[in-house]
Order: C-alpha cells, then sequence, then structure tokens
C-alpha cells in the first residue's frame, strides 16, 4: 500500500504517521508514504497528524495487489472567517516568508497579482503602478530568482516602460503556494544576488474552475482530475488591457495593447514512486501606441509654468514568448527523492517606434483659471528605433535530497545554453539649444542637427552553464530548545562566445549557510542568522554595453551578506500577531554599474565599481480585524556605489525609507461585504537626472511615490449561504462582485523626468513624467 498524504489545499503533509496492527511508518517531506500489509485479511489502517483530523481505512488486499490510497487531511484549527493565520513552522524557522494564495487573488492593484503583494513587505520596492517588477534591499531588477513548480522562470528582454508588460508570467488562479526570501537564501536556490520567489502551483483533486472578468480584462481556469487521480490538469488563460491606466496619464493617445496568454500544468502519476509534470505557457503581447499631445503642468506657486508636446508617428511593441518544461519526480524510497527537469524558453521581441514631439514650454495665468500665456517654441525631438530580438534558453537539470533521522541532504547540477541574436539600431535627436547641435555656434541655434544618442549593433552571443549544488540541513533540539542549521556550497562554470566575440570561461564558488534557534521560553521567539557569498554570473543583457557591444570578460557580481533575523509571535486582542525583524548589510565586489529608466536597465558592462547596503525591515502581521490576515511593513536602507574609485554616491535603487500596509476587513452584520486597503509611501530614488549626466555630476532624486489602492467586494453566493438544494446557485462555490478605486487620493507620482532648455533664458527644466492617476474599475467573478 502507497500514496500521497495531502492536506485540504492538496500540499504534501510530512510525518503523517501511518499504522496497522503489525506495521507502521511516516509519510516524507513529499507526503509520499509505503506500508507493508498482510493480504486477504481485513486490516485497519490508520493516517494520524497533530494538526490533522484523523482517517481510518480497511483494507482487503489480495496477493501481489498495490493499492494506492491519496487521502486528504482536514486541519483541525477551527476557521474563523475566511483566513486564518496559521504559522508554517519549517518555513518560518528557514528564513522564508509565506504568503497566503486567497490575498493574492483580493488584495487590490494595478498590476494585481503576486508581485502586487510583495511590493507590500519591507525590503520589497517598486516606484511603477504598471510594472510587475521590483527591487529587493538595493538590487535591480535582474537580481531577483523566480520559478514554478522549481522550474525558474523569465522575463522579456527589451521592455522599456512599465505599460509595455502586459502581465506577470505567475498565472495568481492557478496558485497553491507562495514562498518568499528577501536574502540569505538556501544554496538550492541558485545564483542571484537578491531574492528568491517561489511559487507552486496546484494539484487539483476533482473538476473545479473560475472566471474573473473586469474593465481591465479577464481570466478563466479549469482544473480536472481522472477518478484514479493519476491524471491531473491545470489550465488557465488571461487578458489584459491597460487602455484605463494609460487613459489616466498626461499624453493623449491612440492605444491597442494585446496582452494574452495561456498556461497549462499536468501531471500524470505512473505509479506511487514516478510522476510526470508538464508545465507550458505561451504569451502574446502586442503594444501599439500613437501619442497624439502631451500637457504637463509644473513650476511653484509663483512661477507656474506648462510644457506642451504635439506628437507625430507610432510606437508597434510585439513580445512573443513560449515555455514548456516537463519535470519526472521518482521517490526512491521513503527517505531517498529525485527530480528531473528539463525546459525550453523561446522569445520574439520587436521595437519599432518613430515619434517626432514639438515641444512649447509657457507660463500659466492662476489668476484666469489656469490659462497658459506667452508660449514659446524651444525645439522638438525625434525618437527612432528598430530593435529585434531572439533568445533561446534550454535547461537540463537534476536534483535529489536524502532525509533521514532529522538529517537532509540535497544536491543538484544544472546544464544551461542561452542563445542570443540581437539587432540594436536606435537614436534620438533634440534641435533645442545646447542638446544636440555640433557646430561650435550652438549656443545660437544655428548648428547642424546630430544624434543626441546613437546606438547601433548587432549581436549573436552563446552562453553555456554547468552550475551544481549540494548541501546539508538538520532540524532538531539543542536541550530544550529547536534548532535548524543549512550549510551548502554553489560552483558555476559558464563559456561566453559567438560571432566577432573572443570565447572566455569563468568559474565561481558560492558558500552559503544559515542557523536557526526558537528557545525553549515562555514567550514564543526565533532568532536567525544567515550569510554567505552570493555571485551573480552575467546573463546577456549585463554583457551589453550602453552603446550595444557585448564584452564577453564581465565577471560575475559578488555579495558577501549577512542577515540577522527575529521572530515574536503573541496575543493582541485574544488574536494571533508576529513580529518580524531583520537587519542585513551587504558588501559588493566586481559590481556592474546601470542606469535605470523605467524598467529598462542598461549596463556599462564593466566590473569597475563596489557597493555596499545595509538597512531594516520590520513586518507587523495578524488579525487586526478577527478572521482575516493584515500588516504594515516599514524599511530603511542605504545602498552606495564607488565608480573606478571616484568616490561613493546613491545607487539607483537607494530606497531610504519604506511604508507600506495592507489591510482587509467586512461589516460586522454583513460579513460578505468585505473592504481591502493596500497602500505604500516611498521617499525618491535617484533617477530624475538626464540619463546622459555623469552621475557623479548630477545626483537628482525623484519626488517620494505616494499611492493607496481600495477594494470593496460582495460575496452574492457562498456554500453556507445556498437556500434551495436544487438552485441553480448550488453549482457555484462562490459568486462575487465589486469595484476598485486605484490611487484613490490621485496623487502625481513620477517615473522619470523629461528635461528641455529655454531658448531664451537658457534654463533647463525637469518636466515630471507622471505615472497614472485615479482610476475606477468594476470587477466581478465565480468559482465552481
Amino acid at each position: 500500500m502507497r500514496g500521497v498524504v495531502l492536506d485540504q489545499n492538496n500540499s504534501p503533509i510530512e510525518g503523517v504517521i501511518i499504522r496497522s496492527a503489525a506495521a507502521s511508518t511516516t509519510s516524507n517531506e513529499n507526503g509520499f508514504y509505503q506500508l507493508l500489509i498482510k493480504a486477504n485479511e481485513e486490516i485497519i489502517v490508520e493516517f494520524s497528524h497533530l494538526s490533522y483530523q484523523k482517517i481510518s481505512l480497511s483494507v482487503v488486499l489480495n496477493n501481489g495487489e498495490d493499492l494506492e490510497f491519496n487521502p486528504i487531511m482536514q486541519t483541525q484549527i477551527e476557521q474563523i472567517g475566511e483566513v486564518v493565520v496559521v504559522s508554517s513552522d519549517r518555513k518560518t524557522i528557514e528564513g522564508i516568508q509565506n504568503i497566503p494564495p486567497e490575498i493574492i487573488r483580493s488584495i487590490p492593484g494595478a498590476n494585481a497579482g503576486v508581485e502586487n503583494i510583495l511590493k507590500s513587505l519591507p525590503g520589497v520596492n517598486s516606484n511603477n503602478e504598471l510594472s510587475t517588477q521590483y527591487s529587493v534591499r538595493g538590487g535591480n531588477y535582474d537580481e531577483n530568482l523566480v520559478y514554478v513548480n522549481e522550474i525558474e522562470v523569465y522575463r522579456p528582454f527589451l521592455i522599456r516602460s512599465g505599460q509595455q508588460e502586459g502581465m506577470s508570467f505567475i498565472n495568481s488562479d492557478l496558485i497553491q503556494d507562495i514562498d518568499f526570501s528577501a536574502g540569505g537564501f538556501q544554496a538550492k536556490y541558485g545564483d542571484k544576488l537578491s531574492s528568491v520567489l517561489d511559487v507552486t502551483y496546484k494539484t487539483p483533486t476533482k473538476l473545479a474552475g473560475g472566471v474573473n472578468v473586469s474593465l481591465l480584462g479577464g481570466s478563466a481556469y479549469l482544473e480536472t482530475s481522472s477518478k484514479d487521480n493519476r491524471f491531473t490538469s491545470l489550465s488557465g488563460v488571461r487578458y489584459r488591457n491597460n487602455s484605463l491606466f494609460v487613459n489616466s496619464k498626461q499624453t493623449e493617445s491612440n492605444y491597442q495593447p494585446v496582452f494574452t496568454d495561456a498556461q497549462t500544468y499536468l501531471r500524470y502519476k505512473f505509479s506511487g514512486k514516478f510522476q510526470l509534470d508538464f508545465l507550458g505557457n505561451i504569451a502574446l503581447n502586442e503594444y501599439n501606441y500613437e501619442p497624439i499631445s502631451r500637457q504637463t503642468n509644473f513650476g511653484t506657486f509663483d512661477n507656474p509654468m506648462t510644457l506642451r508636446i504635439d506628437y507625430e508617428g507610432e510606437e508597434e511593441d510585439s513580445y512573443k514568448t513560449a515555455f514548456g518544461a516537463f519535470k519526472g519526480s521518482y521517490t526512491a524510497n521513503q527517505y531517498t527523492s529525485l527530480k528531473f527537469i528539463g525546459s525550453l524558453y523561446h522569445t520574439t521581441e520587436k521595437e519599432y517606434y518613430d515619434l517626432h514631439g514639438r515641444y512649447r514650454l509657457g507660463t500659466m495665468d492662476t489668476e484666469n483659471g489656469g490659462v497658459v500665456t506667452n508660449y514659446e517654441n524651444i525645439g522638438s525631438q525625434i525618437q527612432h528605433a528598430r530593435n529585434d530580438l531572439k533568445a533561446l534558453i534550454f535547461n537540463l537539470q537534476h536534483k535529489g535530497i536524502h532525509k533521514k533521522d532529522g538529517n537532509s541532504l540535497e544536491w543538484g547540477v544544472k546544464y544551461t545554453h542561452e542563445h542570443f541574436n540581437d539587432r540594436l539600431e536606435e537614436y534620438e535627436m533634440i534641435d533645442s539649444t545646447g542638446f544636440a547641435s555640433d557646430s561650435v555656434n550652438a549656443d545660437y541655434g544655428t548648428g547642424n542637427l546630430a544624434p543626441f544618442r546613437n546606438i547601433n549593433a548587432e549581436n549573436k552571443v552563446n552562453i553555456n552553464r554547468l552550475s551544481a549544488y549540494t548541501q546539508w540541513s538538520r532540524l532538531g533540539y539543542w536541550g530544550n530548545n529547536k534548532i535548524w542549521i543549512n550549510a551548502g556550497l554553489r560552483a558555476q562554470l559558464w563559456q561566453v562566445s559567438g560571432e566577432n566575440i573572443e570565447s572566455n570561461t569563468q568559474v565561481i564558488i558560492s558558500p552559503r549557510a544559515q542557523f536557526s534557534i526558537k528557545p525553549n521560553w515562555e514567550k514564543d521567539m526565533l532568532f536567525r542568522i544567515a550569510g554567505g557569498i552570493y555571485s551573480q554570473p552575467p546573463f546577456y543583457r549585463e554583457l551589453r554595453d550602453s552603446t550595444g557591444l557585448v564584452n564577453p570578460e564581465v565577471k560575475a557580481q559578488k555579495s558577501y551578506h549577512v542577515v540577522l533575523g527575529h521572530d515574536y509571535s503573541f496575543k493582541l486582542w485574544e488574536r494571533p500577531f508576529k513580529l518580524t525583524t531583520e537587519l542585513y548589510h551587504k558588501y559588493l565586489d566586481d559590481v556592474n554599474p546601470y542606469t535605470l529608466e523605467n524598467v529598462r536597465i542598461r549596463y556599462q558592462a564593466e566590473n569597475n565599481a563596489t557597493a555596499y547596503v545595509y538597512g531594516i525591515d520590520l513586518r507587523l502581521n495578524g488579525e487586526f480585524v478577527p478572521g482575516t490576515e493584515s500588516w504594515v511593513s516599514f524599511g530603511y536602507l542605504k545602498t552606495e556605489e564607488n565608480i573606478e574609485d571616484k568616490g561613493y554616491i546613491a545607487r539607483p535603487t537607494d530606497q531610504r525609507l519604506k511604508f507600506a500596509i495592507l489591510f482587509q476587513d467586512y461589516v460586522p452584520n454583513i460579513p460578505n461585504l468585505k473592504l481591502y486597503l493596500n497602500g505604500v509611501y516611498n521617499t525618491g530614488v535617484p533617477g530624475g537626472s538626464p540619463n546622459y549626466a555623469d552621475p557623479y555630476d548630477f545626483q537628482f532624486r525623484l519626488p517620494d511615490y505616494k499611492r493607496m489602492d481600495v477594494g470593496i467586494s460582495y460575496v452574492l453566493i457562498k456554500p453556507e449561504n445556498q437556500l434551495k438544494k436544487k438552485a441553480l446557485s448550488n453549482k457555484f462555490k462562490e459568486i462575487h462582485v465589486g469595484f476598485e478605486i486605484f490611487n484613490i487620493f490621485d496623487i502625481q507620482n513620477s517615473i522619470t523626468n523629461t528635461w528641455v532648455r529655454d531658448n531664451y533664458t537658457q534654463n533647463q527644466y525637469a518636466i515630471p513624467n507622471y505615472m497614472t492617476g485615479r482610476i475606477f474599475n468594476i470587477k466581478a467573478g465565480l468559482r465552481f
């Protein structure tokens, strides 16, 4: 007799005792068990666990019969309302934050989903509500690992602005479990500097599904399972249209976005020991943009001014990606599990635009209703691009784990081949005085028009990587104190080659360790320390400099990282709460400096800098309202870099202060009427200076970022309030309707500045490029 023990969320349960009168065993970390029982005799088999209700099964087997039984155990914790705060002891002691999937699907945001919730955590920052990208503790967008069912996923390469991104790879409708680490993570997770997001998709046990629609698009998903539970499928499709957001911005435009994707996750259990999974995704993102005009009011109360731009031309962008992965899982015995993963990622990206803008600068007459007077022509700007990129990334990986007597030994080896075919052709010209004229008479505006920024390159690059890791961990006791120890080592060898590129091979080694202790005190406290050398071998984007040329000799950036953590769990108002505190420090060597404009990162492709990061993160989460989980976050960080020994200056991600709140509530007399708040305050980051400026000459910061999103929903139908046995409503688990208000206070946040100069006064003005304003959205959904 064998099988897998699952909880009601279809997650495997470790440590379940399975016993008969003559034998007993326990389930391993994957929930797998195997029990020998006598044939031709009625045997009572019991499944028991401290946190779950006991299951009893009467079995009579024939000679040689192999019974597969996969029980689903129900928790013994009584649930109040919709959400209960239940700590995951194993993940907490390992320094991993676990996020409830229901919060992901409920909390409002311009880009609702996993990343929307991550941005409410301390140490995770983003000043762009249209982007799913995030920086963690001073790192940039390229320094975060993302896994779905242990398979690494990628994002497009050419995207310049948040409104072009479309959707995150992760489909919120399909999620079963979310783990996140903001630093000090284990050796098994990979070679990046900042963070790990580890998402697990559901394993269906029966037919189920749902549909969600709103003014921003819609999604649908379907879960199926065969009668014997050997074959399961999980599929989802999504469509998104950002027109509501773009129409709220300062630029009037014709905007035709089509962001669609389809995902499927299939599983077939050949036996109690072996199963094969497939994860597939196709995304088609078409972004057509025809700006017409823009008017931005700026300046001071005493000197209010207006910039008016009239546009000609259009932009046509296309991002088409396909991803497929197979994972075979083999349970050799109750102690050892082996996995084999193969994946293929292909992207075809196109970025074409020809935009001509004519600038006029004027003053506002505030006494006459803000009428603009004294318009002055100050020049024009031409932007052109014909950028094409094709990339193919192939991975082949083996992972293994052996657990016995509280010890766990894990290992893995991975081969990766990356091929990039990239053509960059873009330029920008400005004929405003002092910018692009190449004549000695530039101050008088009589020079010839010359490129202000010109990039023209074509690259064909191959990168082969071989990486491996091994780690040991132990969960046990030191006296009466519970402890967890982990020590691991990663290594990677990579080779860069290509047309007109001299081949180059490099090697890195990354040791890491973690230690946690939960003292046997009256107060529930946990202490953690983690550290190591976190190295990030360069990806293609890090090899390409601001002119488009590839430098194969770029080294891996290194972070010498230490994290100190403390968790304090306590009761307040007779409800559970937890205060999490983490102090961290990073010293970075072989740093590859970069500039950040909106979401586009451009590296210098030189390891000519050192840097440091230090800070503190705090989060208080718990039941501020009975039966719901909410939290408040605070973060402080400072990060600076020293480029070519010129001295330390702020890095582009120097986000000093961060406050965030995620709050859930409901009307006591109408519990189906619920309120959700998602708010953030970030101090300004460097990035307001011209992108051609020397950062040592121009340390300009953007204004503080402030935003509050509100959602209200009403659950029309839930199983407990269905009235008639034969009613149509009984076919649905839930039907809900609601509305959302994004940026409820209509705060004008800016992401970059447009820099123009007045011909007459020779003053240079920073014109803010504002993000989205207040937006209303209506949504509805059902589950069956």
